[in-house]
């Protein structure tokens, strides 16, 4: 093994650890903040309708589901966020995400064709995800199935005995000692000290925001030495998944790739220029995209290792069991996995004769109607 992949891997491992210990600080904060303010913060989230947008505006400002999904894992975990705020959120992230690839798109915009390939297969992820979000929030919403079935997953989680679901697991306590010795770090600065004896909310606040900042920066790092690690094995992967001609077998492979890298967009944002070169069709570039969907889910179950409440991993699994269902809801049935390719190329062919569509497009949907949507259902 070479001395890079060696220190890559070292570097991955050690910002995984430091992401899970950020996610116990950030439950930390929030109980020490105090049961009044949390409800007062989260009331707006308390619409359904309000909390999915939330979801879309929060993934799109900080470029990552992944981010996103953590953090509500540790606001649900450490009790002040229910199931019922968390889950739209979560839904909302998944359409956030997507923004990333549809942004690249925009490297292709001064060669007609390629931007035309290039967008129709960005934004067959958002159409995808759109999709499914209109299937399944409402049954979700109204029947709670999705929810009753993270809670299944949970139980038996719990019965099988695996450690990280152990209050007193190995896993767990090193993220408590990691936790405990940020902690007494932070309490050994005489400004940070002195918050935490007479403004212990102020305290509170600050311990959020940084823990927030460590986990955008520990993913940035797991991302970026695990893409160095596997960037051959993704060539050689979307390569196997070519000449298979996508299908299932594409579907594994963008799961696997993603979890490999732990972010659906540096596997989406990969296939972007591929489809735009006109190597990969947007059909078959379509199952990958949705393995991604399904990988991208892990970075949640391992942030609900962190967290002491149950409800951590049951939103995590929830968010594994909305993805993975949403691909058997779509993909086995040519009509409906056809609907989210063919509106991205109508979207592509429109855009290639007018590229000022292609940003109109980006800040309707990404921004002004999850900011006005906010504002009317609070």
């Amino acid at each position: 093994m070479k001395l890079k992949t060696i220190k890559n891997i070292t570097f991955a491992v050690s910002f995984l650890y430091l992401f899970l210990i950020a996610i116990k600080l950030l439950e930390t904060g929030i109980k020490t903040l105090g049961e009044e303010y949390t409800d007062q913060l989260f009331e707006s989230v308390s619409n359904p309708f309000a909390g999915l947008l939330v979801g879309i505006l929060a993934t799109v400002l900080v470029q990552s589901s992944s981010v996103t999904t953590s953090t509500i894992v540790g606001l649900v975990g450490s009790g002040v966020l229910s199931l019922e705020y968390a889950i739209p959120i979560v839904m909302g992230a998944n359409i956030g995400t997507t923004v990333t690839n549809t942004l690249v798109s925009f490297g292709h915009v001064r060669r007609e064709q390629e931007f035309k390939r290039a967008f129709a297969a960005s934004t067959m992820h958002d159409f995808f995800n759109l999709l499914v979000v209109i299937i399944l929030f409402p049954i979700d919403v109204y029947t709670n199935i999705i929810t009753r079935m993270a809670e299944y997953g949970t139980e038996m989680f719990i019965a099988s005995g695996f450690s990280a679901t152990n209050p007193n697991s190995p896993i767990k306590n090193a993220i408590k000692w990691g936790a405990n010795k940020i902690l007494d770090v932070f309490n050994s600065i005489p400004f940070l000290s002195d918050l935490n004896e007479n403004s212990y909310r102020v305290y509170a606040v600050v311990l959020i925001v940084l823990a927030i900042i460590l986990i955008f920066t520990c993913l940035k790092n797991v991302v970026s030495n695990m893409k160095s690690i596997m960037l051959n094995q993704i060539e050689f992967g979307l390569d196997k998944a070519l000449a298979k001609g996508g299908g299932l077998f594409a579907i594994l492979i963008g799961i696997l790739i993603t979890i490999s890298v732990q972010s659906s967009s540096i596997t989406t944002s990969i296939l972007v220029p591929i489809v735009g070169s006109g190597i990969l069709s947007v059909e078959n570039a379509f199952p990958i995209t949705l393995g991604a969907n399904i990988g991208t889910t892990v970075t949640a179950v391992l942030a609900s290792f962190a967290v002491d409440n149950i409800a951590g991993l049951t939103i995590a699994l929830h968010h594994v069991l909305f993805n993975v269902l949403g691909v058997l809801i779509v993909y086995p049935f040519k009509a409906v996995r056809n609907i989210p390719v063919n509106l991205a190329k109508s979207l592509s062919a429109a855009t290639a004769k007018r590229r000022y569509v292609a940003l109109l497009y980006v800040l309707i949907v990404f921004v002004t109607i999850p900011l006005l949507g906010v504002v009317i259902f609070n």
